[in-house]
C-alpha cells in the first residue's frame, strides 16, 4: 500500500471515529515509513501516537489522588521542562572538527549501533557524553549529529524551567526528565551544563548546589543503557570533579585551524552554486578568519553571499560569485565585535 492510501485510510477512520482501525493503520504507516528510510518522520509519528494514547487514558473522569491522576499531573509538569522534542537529519558529514574529536564521536556511535554485540559479552555501552569547548564550535550541532546518526528522538531540556529557586525543586525536575527519557528510549540534551554541575563549594554553598550535583550523580549511575545523556559546556573547569568522572566520554570541540576553516567553506558551498571572485585570495581570507568560531565564520560567509547576490541581482551571470572583499570586511567586523585578535 502506498503513502497516499495510508493517508486516506487514516483520514477515513479518524472521521468515522474508528479508534481500533485508526491505531492499526497508524502503526502500519509508521512501519511503512521506517522501511522507506523515512525514519525521522516515523519516530515523530510514534512519539505523537504514544503521547496521544497516554493522554486519552488519563482524560476520562478520574478520582483525585488516584495513580492515573498523579500520572497526568506528572506528565503535564514534565512537558513544561522540555524545550523541544526533535529528530534530526544531520550526519557526521555535517560536522567539521578535529580528526581526534571525530574519531571519538565515531567510536561512541559505533557502540550504540552494536549494542546487541556488547550486551552479548556483558560489556557496558557508553551513554553519558560531555561536549566542551568555546561557544560556536559545534557542541549543539554534534548532539543533532548523534540523534541523526542513531535515528533517535532527542529531548532538549528547558534549563530555565529546570532550575528553580524552591529548595529541592531543581533535583525533582531533573529526575522527571531522566524518567521521561527512560520511558521513551531517547537522548537527553542539556546545554550550558555548568549551570547545574558546578563544583560543590562547601564553604559558600547553602546546600542546594550540592543536592543538585548529588542528584545528577545518582541519575547518571542509574541511567538505562538504552537511554543517553549528552551535556554541553564552554566552562568545563567549573564542573564538579566527581561529575566529570561519571561521563563515559568527553570530547573537546575547539576553534578551527586553517584546514578546518577550508573544510567549513567547502561544506557551506557544497552545492556548487557560488564561486569566489578572488579579489582577496582564499588563503588570505582563511588567515583572517582564524580565531573565530565555526558559527561566526559560517555566519559571515552566508551574509557575504546574500550581499553579493543583492549587488548583482540586475546583472546576467551564469554562476553567482561571492565578493571576497565583502566577506573580508565582515570577518574583520566580527573579530572587532568579539574582541578577537
Amino acid at each position: 500500500m502506498g503513502q497516499q492510501d495510508y493517508i486516506k485510510d487514516i483520514a477515513r477512520f479518524g472521521l468515522e471515529n474508528d479508534q481500533e482501525k485508526l491505531l492499526s493503520t497508524l502503526n502500519e504507516f509508521i512501519e511503512h515509513n521506517k522501511n522507506s528510510k523515512k525514519v525521522n518522520f516515523a519516530l515523530q509519528l510514534q512519539s505523537l501516537l504514544k503521547d496521544s494514547i497516554r493522554k486519552q487514558q488519563h482524560n476520562s473522569l478520574q478520582k483525585v489522588g488516584s495513580p492515573s491522576h498523579y500520572q497526568q499531573i506528572q506528565d503535564r509538569e514534565t512537558d513544561e521542562l522540555i524545550l523541544e522534542k526533535l529528530t534530526s537529519d544531520y550526519s557526521l558529514d555535517n560536522l567539521v572538527c578535529t580528526p581526534s574529536a571525530k574519531d571519538k564521536l565515531v567510536n561512541f556511535l559505533e557502540e550504540h549501533r552494536n549494542s546487541e554485540l556488547l550486551s552479548k559479552y556483558q560489556l557496558p555501552i557508553s551513554n553519558k557524553l560531555l561536549l566542551y569547548g568555546p561557544s560556536g564550535c559545534g557542541k549543539t550541532l554534534a548532539s543533532y549529529v548523534i540523534a541523526g546518526e542513531l535515528q533517535k528522538m532527542m529531548i532538549v531540556v528547558n534549563l530555565g524551567a529546570i532550575v528553580s529557586s524552591k529548595l529541592g525543586e531543581t533535583s525533582k525536575n531533573l529526575a522527571k526528565i531522566f524518567r521521561k527519557a527512560a520511558q521513551e528510549d531517547c537522548i537527553i540534551f542539556i546545554d550550558e551544563f555548568d549551570s547545574l554541575g558546578k563544583v560543590r563549594d562547601y564553604s559558600q554553598d547553602h546546600g542546594e548546589m550540592k543536592r543538585v550535583v548529588n542528584t545528577i550523580l545518582q541519575l547518571f549511575d542509574y541511567l538505562p543503557q538504552s537511554s543517553m545523556v549528552v551535556c554541553a559546556t564552554n566552562q568545563k573547569d567549573m564542573l564538579d570533579e566527581a561529575l566529570l568522572r561519571r561521563f563515559d566520554l568527553a570530547i573537546s570541540l575547539e576553534l578551527p585551524d586553517q584546514q578546518q576553516i577550508h573544510e567549513l567553506i567547502r561544506l557551506v558551498l557544497k552545492e556548487g552554486q557560488f564561486g569566489f571572485d578572488r579579489k582577496v585570495s582564499l588563503k588570505k581570507l582563511i588567515e583572517v578568519a582564524q580565531g573565530l568560531s565555526y558559527y561566526s565564520i559560517q555566519k559571515t560567509l552566508i551574509n557575504a553571499i546574500k550581499r553579493s547576490l543583492f549587488a548583482m541581482k540586475d546583472k546576467k551571470t551564469i554562476k553567482p560569485t561571492i565578493d571576497t572583499q565583502i566577506w573580508h570586511d565582515l570577518l574583520i567586523q566580527e573579530k572587532e565585535a568579539l574582541a578577537v585578535e
